[in-house]
């Protein structure tokens, strides 16, 4: 098994510095404009992504890159995906819940993921077969094993009913414990930490999801999509630990299926 020794140290000291970067024009009152899919950014997001790419380009000039600002140079052997600024709304907001998101995937399988939050003064690493960390400390998922004793985090209420998920979320506030609308970085990272049992989100992309597929698995959790398999690229996933997967999996997957059948639409 590839051990992937270069790879992290160089992505570690690149994260790094990019949370630099990004904290420079943090809580500052920085200009945001909307793209064309009407998400924000910010002059942060381009230099952050910037920054990475021509790192990359010296580092690991025969690698792939997607990002989510300048677009995508995939390569099927081994494609490094970024998001320089994952929550550009809190970052603009001044609200410390955001990170940068830095992981590599080696011929459709992430071995390779980071989530650095400067702000929150927090990172969490992970590579194929080595187990997740956070700092230097390995970590894991918690060992819940019933939704009665359960803390179910969840994204945007807004994409999840649109999505038609919204009588599972409601099912699933009535049958968990405690229920938190963290989102962003934070909400994967209370799971791969085993303070919460689950994540939900829906309509994002790629590089918001690749770092926290490994990141869960490798802390010994599940990783699932909403269109039956586990994937990246599909615009959904729900993150939780073993034993509460499959329940998981029965609420928000079940919903899904009964969604498309009356043709609402699907999921992404």
């Amino acid at each position: 098994m590839t051990s992937f020794v270069h790879e992290l140290s160089f992505a570690r000291r690149v994260v790094a510095r990019a949370g630099e970067i990004a904290m420079q024009y943090f809580d500052i009152g920085i200009e945001v404009d909307t793209k064309d899919d009407g998400s924000p950014v910010t002059r942060a997001d381009k230099e952050v992504e910037r920054y990475i790419r021509t790192e990359l380009a010296e580092h690991f000039p025969q690698d792939g890159i997607f990002g989510e600002e300048e677009g995508e140079m995939r390569k099927r052997e081994r494609t490094w995906i970024i998001d320089p600024i994952d929550g550009t709304f809190n970052y603009a907001r001044g609200i410390p819940i955001w990170s940068t998101l830095l992981a590599l995937e080696v011929e459709e399988d992430v071995v390779l993921g980071l989530v650095h939050a400067p702000a929150m003064q927090e990172s969490f690493y992970a590579v194929r077969g080595q187990g997740a960390f956070k700092g230097n400390r390995q970590i894991r998922v918690s060992s819940v094993d019933s939704l009665e004793r359960s803390l179910f985090n969840f994204g945007g209420p807004n994409r999840i009913l649109e999505s038609g998920l919204w009588p599972a979320l409601t099912h699933c506030v009535s049958v968990t414990d405690r229920q938190r609308g963290f989102g962003d970085y934070l909400g994967f990272s209370l799971v791969f930490e085993g303070r919460a049992e689950a994540m939900l989100e829906v309509g994002v992309k790629p590089w918001d999801l690749a770092p926290m597929k490994i990141l869960v698995e490798e802390a010994g959790g599940a990783y699932f999509d909403l269109a039956g398999g586990s994937s990246i690229y599909t615009g959904s996933c729900l993150v939780t630990n073993q034993a509460l997967m499959p329940e998981f999996k029965r609420i928000f997957y079940d919903e899904v299926n009964r969604y498309d059948e009356v043709g609402a639409g699907k999921i992404g």
